[in-house]
């Protein structure tokens, strides 16, 4: 089984959404792009026990808050949504865009891979899924035989605020049912439980995991094997005869004495008699939630609460509980934000083995070069979205001039970072990529109202390796969705004219080499205070008699050029101040800045009146 495609409508970030899931994948992107927002959405369709939750949804995940449709509505003359106009009819009690007075969350799977037992279950509500159009089938019963279409089911969550309720409502239905039936048939708790749908969230503590509450991942374990504890009732026994406190020398039998004898005088003995204390309420519920395993730290036998061990040792352990429930219900879909937390990264390479080989389907996110590297290109999916909250979706699509070894190669050190980003500015070679990080850094400790770091500003820098590649790198990123800027050398009107097709803006000198530029605008005093702190190679302290000053210039571009891809010009830089920095790198720092954290605007009025506004 495993989730073939993804619709989302209204929900938190994400006014809509469609993407298609291959059998494996790793959501990648910016923070707060949609990732988690992806897996809550599938988890509000096939999470057994989300519906429990009461309410399944609140104000917070509806997209901008907005769940009152005096709070949404459409300003006069404004279009109307074409998704809006597209709605089904009104089904039952399940409201759509159409008929509904207030907005609704909408999350729509359509579901394959469908084992014999779970078509038995779900059989009046098939459909077909066309694998190789990534579409429902739409032909007749005769073509059916003849196309790539396999045994599907859609569900649909819809989430909404009931007025009359004066609170928040959901639900999951058989989204065929919403269109062909009067009232739609709802997708329940043993529906869910069929599909195997299990999600572990970034923010896990553990807590629950190794107890035995509701819905805990060892009771869901007990249950999937059919194994009923039979301790509650000797247990309450036990409990109910043990008293606390009987000891007179503790002195609280002595109170409660006193707290009968006083009753005695007020009441009848039928109302109340013989106070003492007990350690429980006596309920299995409360066994429940207090009963929980222990494991024993170093070599010692001393044993602590599991949820008490370390950040990485709970992560693993949760993950053992739910491979465990993998191997007893086959065929599940896997969901895991954040593999790598607090993992090693040898860890982290066995985690998504095991993901994959325990399930049918696992869709995790990640920000861990270790854990993306392990899923192909087709597997890794990066999102993006528009300010009016369309979430898209891309995969990597290398150019010619890159085969997928060299790729694999480099991806580490080369590719993770721009990926996972959502601002690249791409760079001809290893000199620029170390350069332009410090420069910047630089400047932001000099005049932070006028400049800021790259990392600030969200950027991250690509070496591509040539200026040659420099527009085809900036194609590959400008293809994922990113904002993408570009530097180099002074190039030919041609090659200009392809780097500036594939970037929003071209930082281009006028030297023909990076180092050139750099000291061409620079100051004698910066070059010879660096040429007193650097260790200067011998054969080049032989070149220059034993003293690289007497021409500094010369000797600085051979320590450059000898040093080229390491770090000798962005240390150089680094100990500039601002007036010795090149007039090219201050500019392109201070437009970078411009465009990616624009000043806000001033306040009118008054400061002294309220932040503007009139005190009275």
């Amino acid at each position: 089984m495993r989730i073939a495609r993804v619709k989302i409508s209204n929900f938190r970030g994400i006014k809509t959404a469609e993407l298609l899931l291959p059998a494996h994948a790793v959501l990648i992107g910016d923070n707060n792009v949609g990732k988690s927002t992806v897996l809550e959405a599938i988890d509000l369709c096939l999470g057994p026990d989300r519906l429990n939750r009461l309410p399944p949804i609140d104000e917070h995940d509806f997209h901008l808050g907005r769940y009152l449709a005096s709070a949404n509505a459409l300003p006069e003359g404004d279009a109307v949504d074409a998704a809006t106009e597209a709605a089904p009819e009104p089904a039952g009690d399940a409201p759509t865009a159409a008929n509904a007075e207030n907005p609704i969350i909408e999350i729509e799977l359509t579901i394959t891979g469908l084992s014999e037992e779970q078509q038995d279950h779900f059989s009046s509500n098939i459909e077909w899924w066309n694998e190789a159009t990534g579409a429902l089938f739409n032909g007749s019963a005769d073509e059916l035989d003849d196309s790539p279409s396999i045994p599907a089911i859609r569900v649909t969550f819809r989430g909404w605020y009931d007025e009359a309720e004066d609170d928040f409502t959901g639900k999951t239905y058989y989204t065929r049912s919403l269109a062909e039936d009067e009232a739609p048939s709802a997708f329940g708790k043993r529906d869910k439980q069929k599909c195997g749908f299990l999600y572990l969230r970034t923010l896990r503590t553990g807590s629950r995991a190794l107890s035995l509450e509701r819905g805990s991942l060892l009771d869901i374990i007990l249950r999937l094997k059919e194994i009923r504890p039979r301790m509650w009732e000797d247990t309450l026994q036990g409990l109910k005869s043990l008293d606390v406190a009987t000891d007179p020398a503790l002195g609280l039998s002595g109170v409660l004495e006193s707290v009968a004898k006083a009753m005695k005088k007020y009441v009848p003995k039928e109302w109340g008699t013989n106070p003492h204390l007990r350690i429980s309420n006596l309920t299995r519920e409360h066994l429940r939630k207090v009963i929980t395993a222990f494991i024993a730290t170093g070599e010692g036998d001393h044993a602590a609460p599991f949820f008490r061990q370390g950040t990485g040792t709970i992560n693993m352990l949760v993950l053992a509980l739910l491979s465990q429930i993998a191997e007893d219900k086959q065929n599940v879909i896997f969901a895991m934000e954040e593999v790598e937390t607090a993992i090693p990264p040898y860890a982290q390479k066995r985690i998504v083995h095991e993901l994959r080989q325990l399930s049918a389907q696992s869709i995790v996110t990640s920000h861990s070069p270790y854990v993306l590297e392990e899923f192909g290109l087709d597997e890794t999916l990066i999102l993006s979205r528009a300010a009016d909250g369309v979430l898209n979706k891309s995969t990597v699509q290398l150019p010619d001039s890159l085969k997928p070894k060299r790729y694999r190669q480099d991806f580490r050190q080369r590719f993770c970072e721009c990926l996972l980003s959502g601002r690249v500015l791409v760079v001809e070679g290893a000199t620029e990529a170390s350069s332009f990080p410090a420069v910047a850094r630089r400047l932001a400790e000099l005049d932070s109202q006028s400049y800021q770091s790259l990392e600030a500003l969200g950027i991250s820098v690509f070496d591509a390796g040539s200026d040659s590649q420099v527009a085809p790198m900036a194609k590959l990123f400008g293809d994922l969705g990113k904002r993408i800027f570009g530097a180099c050398d002074h190039q030919i009107p041609e090659i200009q004219a392809a780097i500036e097709a594939q970037v929003e803006k071209l930082y281009m000198h006028d030297q023909h080499g990076f180092e050139a530029m750099v000291l061409a605008d620079t100051t004698t005093a910066a070059m010879e205070r660096f040429a007193d702190i650097v260790e200067w190679p011998q054969h080049l302290t032989m070149k220059y008699g034993g003293n690289p000053k007497s021409n500094i210039a010369a000797a600085l571009m051979d320590l450059f050029t000898w040093n080229k891809g390491g770090w000798s010009a962005a240390d150089f830089l680094a100990q500039c101040s601002e007036a010795e920095l090149p007039q090219f790198l201050k500019d392109a720092c201070k437009d970078l800045k411009d465009r990616c954290a624009p000043s806000e605007p001033e306040e009118e009025g008054d400061p002294g009146e309220l932040g503007g506004l009139d005190a009275a």
